[in-house]
């Protein structure tokens, strides 16, 4: 079996957040993004139409678990989880034990306030990005 077949297993054999950490990680070591049509396009804007944004307050934020250390408050943090992503049991566990994924995307300062308050009472470490 060669080396690239070998790769294509390991990675076809990975949870979602597992093949998630893989890409940042990618994405860190090489300098590249998964997302390059946007960032081209976000390139191609003119330069005043680029400056704007910069200067504006953000609105928008993704809600990042980094980590659980918890283990006594785990069913609750499972639960609490389940709550804010309305994903599967097992998937909400694997999210909590590997401690590290996107709890939510785009939402306002005050809901991700909420969220990472509510989640550090529980024993996570969660950053707003």
């Amino acid at each position: 079996m060669s080396v690239v077949q070998e790769l294509l297993e390991k990675i076809g054999s990975l949870t979602v957040v597992q093949a998630a950490e893989l890409v940042k990680a990618m994405e860190e070591k090489f300098g590249i993004s998964a997302a390059a049509p946007v960032a081209v396009a976000a390139v191609a804007a003119p330069a005043g139409a680029a400056a704007a944004p910069a200067a504006e307050e953000k609105t928008e934020f993704t809600v990042v678990l980094e980590a659980f250390t918890d283990d006594k408050k785990k069913i609750d943090a499972i639960k609490k989880v389940r709550e804010i992503t309305n994903l599967p049991l097992m998937d909400a566990k694997k999210l909590v034990e590997s401690g590290n994924g996107v709890l939510k995307e785009n939402v306002s300062k005050e809901e991700a306030e909420k969220i990472k308050k509510e989640l550090e009472a529980l024993g996570g470490k969660v950053a707003l990005k």
